[in-house]
């Protein structure tokens, strides 16, 4: 680990490593046999020359991937080594696996018809599906439990809010988790309505050498069922390539709910800067190598960094996918490989925030003395008041009370109610308004 070249395979191959089932060098090949599997057992419900294969050596066939295990990865290096071609390498392999269980006569449909890109882009769509659904979606839901929890846990607690860094209109503590809560059940919401699509459709999508052999046959509707036996999409209409709408559409989306979570990150970094949480210590941790008192905020700045990374790479991603030359070029395949890279990022800043949130600890007694020391925030309140009551020009009176004078406070507020021609239950209202209570339905 400490040779690896990048973090997500060094520094935080402990994190990251549940994505490697998903997204690894082995994990690619496993997919990729599997779908090779799939697709000629499914050929032989479709083809006579298939008709003879038993039950039992389909599910001899079915064991080829069910058992898959890193020598046979290894094998298919070696195998890549002489061609030069990593889904033959594959095709290769399996083929050496129908020698031994009697089924050589049958090798040649292995890989019938298709494209390296109909394997691969069935492939990598099927284990981002699985990693979205195992990983990456039950730790954002859990980040948005706990983000739930904080709002329960500070419901009523009055907090100043800060436009454009000043004070403003009191706001609660609960209400502004909420708002991040809202924000990412939006984005999870759409995310899952994206459809995750594959491409499966012969040398350049159009079934050539399928019609031309099996003429008899629907292979788009063949392929439309096995792709939804994944739980993918086929695109009906492709080139030799998917065209990766879709996953742009995913990119896009994941950099939108992981901008949430970076502003999410620096508002917590900034309540810490503030005081409004302190944060527990944790025996033996050390602050600053020059400073012994430092408890620094920097799980939420690991958070921060890591979905930092994580949208550049997105971005370009869902940039870069979607263009290719004409029918295809190989741009596609390296940066295919790659996608694993920005969801261990952000496992990584997922993982970093939980930590974060679970070493806060409020300090209410510093949200109050803000609340205490800024009056001038219910200045909204009384001059709303006025103006319902006909009051002319209540706006520009509070102004010339409140704007830029630092010190205006409750006794000023009373003061300057006394002295207003309004009757005594319209002052005793204003009155009862304070910057612990003014709240609106925060």
């Amino acid at each position: 680990m400490i040779h690896a070249i990048s973090p997500v395979d060094g520094r935080y191959a402990e994190k990251t490593k549940i994505l490697k089932r998903y997204f690894s060098e082995f994990a690619l090949i496993k997919y990729r046999v599997f779908v090779e599997c799939a697709y000629f057992n499914a050929l032989c419900d479709k083809i006579s020359p298939l008709d003879s294969i038993s039950e039992d050596q389909r599910k001899l066939i079915w064991d080829i991937a069910k058992n898959f295990n890193e020598k046979d990865a290894e094998t298919i290096k070696e195998i890549e080594r002489t061609t030069n071609h990593d889904v033959k390498a594959v095709e290769y392999f399996i083929k050496g696996k129908f020698d031994q269980i009697g089924l050589s006569s049958k090798k040649e449909f292995i890989h019938f018809g298709l494209t390296s890109q109909d394997i691969n882009n069935t492939a990598i769509p099927l284990s981002y599906k699985e990693a979205y659904h195992e990983v990456l979606q039950p730790l954002i839901v859990q980040i948005i439990l706990h983000i739930k929890s904080l709002a329960l846990d500070y419901e009523g607690i009055s907090m100043l809010a800060r436009t454009h860094g000043q004070p403003a209109s009191p706001t609660t503590l609960g209400k502004e988790m909420l708002v991040f809560v809202e924000r990412l059940e939006d984005e999870l919401h759409n995310l899952e309505a994206i459809a995750i699509k594959c491409k499966f459709g012969g040398a350049t999508g159009n079934f050539n050498a399928h019609k031309v052999a099996f003429p008899e046959h629907n292979w788009p509707e063949f392929a439309d069922n096995l792709c939804l036996s994944f739980g993918l999409k086929r695109s009906r209409y492709t080139t030799q390539i998917a065209h990766y709408d879709d996953l742009a559409a995913i990119f896009q989306n994941f950099s939108r709910l992981n901008t949430i979570l970076i502003d999410f990150c620096r508002d917590m970094w900034t309540y810490v800067s503030m005081e409004y949480f302190r944060q527990k210590t944790v025996q033996g941790e050390i602050g600053s190598s020059a400073m012994p008192h430092k408890v620094n905020p920097i799980d939420f700045e690991n958070a921060e960094g890591n979905l930092g990374v994580a949208n550049a790479l997105l971005l370009f991603m869902a940039e870069k996918l979607p263009i290719s030359r004409l029918q295809r070029d190989l741009t596609d395949s390296t940066v295919l490989r790659n996608i694993g890279v920005p969801f261990a990022h952000i496992v990584i800043a997922l993982q970093s925030i939980e930590k974060g949130i679970q070493k806060l600890e409020l300090n209410k007694p510093q949200l109050d003395n803000d609340l205490e020391n800024n009056w001038v925030v219910i200045s909204e309140a009384i001059q709303s008041i006025l103006r319902r009551e006909g009051f002319d020009k209540p706006y520009e009176l509070l102004k010339d009370l409140t704007r830029g004078n630092a010190y205006v406070s409750k006794a000023t507020f009373s003061e300057f109610i006394d002295k207003l021609p309004v009757n005594d239950s319209i002052k005793s209202e204003m009155k009862m308004i304070t910057p612990f209570n003014y709240t609106g339905y925060a």
